[in-house]
């Protein structure tokens, strides 16, 4: 008799394309979990990030890659979505004391709320999203206390947490980490981060602008970790 060979686990991480979001492809996948990305077409003005989520899914060789399509444009209210300037040359300080006009209103909410909906129907019990309350812009949705909800939630509204009786879990594996650390993490499990992308205005070339809140973030992580961002600047 053969031995019967036990299926993968498998797992969503939500991939925008970007730095964080990358990187934690590569952890799930060094924890042993078959990644399924899901990225989304949201109305945001700059698309180039859904260019480098493909790319980053066909490079880390990931199991399946879906972009969902919303309209948060049609509600608007965000420098991302909306036409409103994307702040440039913030200090650090700037970044973490108010909600910046680059919050997505209630974006994070939606996009595991859709990760959710992908985990069930693949029988997952594992979604992994690259929030960070290091060094971040000061978003709501991406503190611990934001994520230990939404986990509560998910148990309570799936028929996995409640009938099957599994338990579903919310992975943010960034969460404590500087930049700095998220860059050399990614380093040292091989990511190329010259395939991702995280200007909240890039050209029309895809170059990062290099002075908004995620490009002064980026920079200040591959700084940290002593070495260069690999992506082409505007200036």
């Amino acid at each position: 008799m053969s031995e019967s060979t036990a299926e993968p686990k498998k797992a969503v991480v939500l991939l925008s394309g970007g730095l964080d979001s990358s990187t934690c492809v590569a952890i799930a996948q060094k924890e042993g979990y078959e990644v399924y990305g899901l990225s989304f077409s949201y109305g945001q003005r700059h698309t180039i990030e859904l260019d480098a989520a493909k790319r980053v899914a066909q490079a880390m060789g990931i199991r399946k890659h879906v972009i969902a399509n919303i309209d948060l444009a049609a509600f608007g209210g965000s420098a991302l979505t909306d036409d409103i300037p994307v702040p440039k040359d913030r200090s650090h300080e700037d970044m973490g004391a108010d909600v910046p006009v680059t919050y997505v209103p209630a974006r994070n909410t939606i996009f595991l709320s859709f990760a959710l909906g992908w985990a069930e129907v693949l029988g997952a019990d594992d979604i992994f999203i690259g929030v960070n309350a290091m060094d971040y812009s000061g978003y709501p949705d991406c503190r611990p206390e934001f994520i230990k909800a939404y986990e509560v939630m998910a148990n309570l509204a799936t028929r996995a947490g409640t009938q099957d009786a599994r338990h579903l879990t919310i992975h943010t594996p960034l969460i404590d980490m500087t930049k700095g650390e998220i860059v050399k993490t990614g380093l040292a499990l091989g990511v190329d981060y010259s395939q991702t992308i995280s200007c909240y205005d890039p050209d029309e070339q895809g170059r990062a602008c290099g002075h908004c809140d995620a490009c002064q973030l980026r920079l200040k992580g591959f700084a940290e970790a002593g070495t260069t961002d690999p992506v082409a600047y505007q200036d």
